[in-house]
């Protein structure tokens, strides 16, 4: 009998989900059979446009702008209104300032924002999930469940010239390592994935441009970048049975990247 990777039965909110990793991530989780809700920034026509695609009773948006701590709590209870309960936390939301910035030369507005987005948003994301967890595991209605950050090889190896951003990233896989430990007795998994570069729209102004983009081919010993299905499936594969013995550990999928740089 073939293998077959099932969320049949699951809940997941995935966020940032109207567009590249996130989308390719809803349309992976809906297909293994979960119910589904993402949020979106500004990107209304993808967003519906991907819930058509899903089906209504399998998916759903909502506009949410991830950005601090106060946002994430109402993501959450609306995940719980819409389908019923959380298994699953996908955190995919994140900025990368495009310019290169000397650390000298970084403003206080966009350190400010680069934190707020990419780490205070998932910290809080992350708490109002796990207390849902818990609650469900004390009514008997769930048990335990997954949690998959999505950081970079910035986060493990720097990235000159965009010290907020490797920061953030940094801090998420921190996160994870602690988190896993912590919520382990609670059947709670925690883990990181952890890209390169993507073919996604945040990528799109250094890959368009012929020099930057040979740069960056040379970093890797793939010599191109993923798609972004290509980071979804491994998303999927933590939070289904075959990932029963992991947590805490940091799934690279960056072409070979992290290991050259």
């Amino acid at each position: 009998m073939p293998l077959v990777l099932s969320l049949e039965g699951k809940v997941a909110l995935v966020t940032g989900g109207s567009r590249g990793i996130g989308a390719a991530t809803v349309r992976a989780f809906v297909a293994a059979g979960a119910r589904v809700l993402f949020n979106y920034q500004s990107s209304k026509v993808k967003a519906d446009a991907l819930v058509e695609e899903c089906g209504h009773d399998h998916c759903a948006a909502v506009a949410c702008n991830l950005r601090g701590l106060a946002s994430a709590k109402d993501l959450v209870d609306e995940t719980v209104k819409r389908f019923g309960k959380i298994d699953i936390l996908v955190a995919n939301h994140g900025i990368w300032p495009p310019q290169d910035a000397s650390v000298d030369q970084v403003s206080d507005a966009q350190w400010q924002a680069t934190v707020a987005v990419n780490l205070d948003s998932v910290f809080s994301l992350v708490r109002h999930s796990v207390a849902q967890m818990k609650k469900q595991n004390n009514a008997g209605a769930g048990k335990g469940g997954h949690i998959v950050l999505v950081s970079s090889t910035a986060g493990q190896r720097g990235e000159a010239f965009h010290v907020d951003y490797a920061a953030t990233k940094g801090a998420l896989i921190s996160m994870v390592k602690g988190l896993s430990t912590e919520l382990a007795a609670d059947g709670i998994y925690v883990n990181c994935v952890a890209p390169g570069w993507v073919g996604t729209d945040m990528s799109e102004p250094a890959l368009n441009d012929p020099k930057t983009r040979e740069t960056i081919f040379a970093t890797i010993p793939l010599r191109r970048v993923a798609t972004p299905a290509e980071i979804a499936f491994p998303i999927l594969f933590l939070c289904t049975q075959y990932a029963g013995f992991i947590t805490g550990e940091v799934f690279n999928v960056n072409g070979g990247a992290v290991l050259t740089g």
